[in-house]
């Protein structure tokens, strides 16, 4: 008898605790999208000199970066397909977007701040402005 008392309230605290503990599903994503563009700077070479071959910059070359817009603190990195294109789900909230490396790269860009909605996409484009010579 007391045995059984005993499984009785095991199965009971077991019970609590799984209907007091937090649900295990969290809040729907929303999904972030667009398309990044990379715009090359050249500056113009005189004609009597030898102009370096340039090599195609690809979309899928700089990873983006998706930042906690109150902390600045990184949430998600992404990298494009070969078409500038990108989708990434994250959780309902306010972020930045910007390209990793951004500074030491010399690039120029606008950081893009966005909000992500639960279910729902929202679109930001990204353009990268290179070939700026070093100072």
């Amino acid at each position: 008898m007391i045995s059984q008392l005993l499984t009785y309230l095991i199965a009971a605290y077991t019970l609590l605790v799984l209907a007091a503990s937090p649900s295990v599903s969290a809040a729907p994503e929303g999904f972030l999208e667009g398309h990044l563009k990379i715009v090359s700077y050249t500056p113009v070479q005189p004609a009597d000199q030898n102009v370096a071959t340039v090599t195609a910059e690809t979309p899928a070359q700089y990873a983006l970066i998706v930042l906690s817009r109150s902390e600045r603190k990184q949430i998600a990195r992404i990298t494009s397909d070969a078409n500038g294109n990108y989708r990434a789900a994250l959780p309902p909230g306010d972020y930045v977007l910007d390209v990793e490396g951004r500074v030491a790269k010399r690039l120029r860009i606008r950081a893009q701040p966005f909000t992500v909605v639960a279910n729902e996409t929202v679109h930001v484009d990204m353009t990268i402005v290179t070939g700026f010579a070093s100072e």
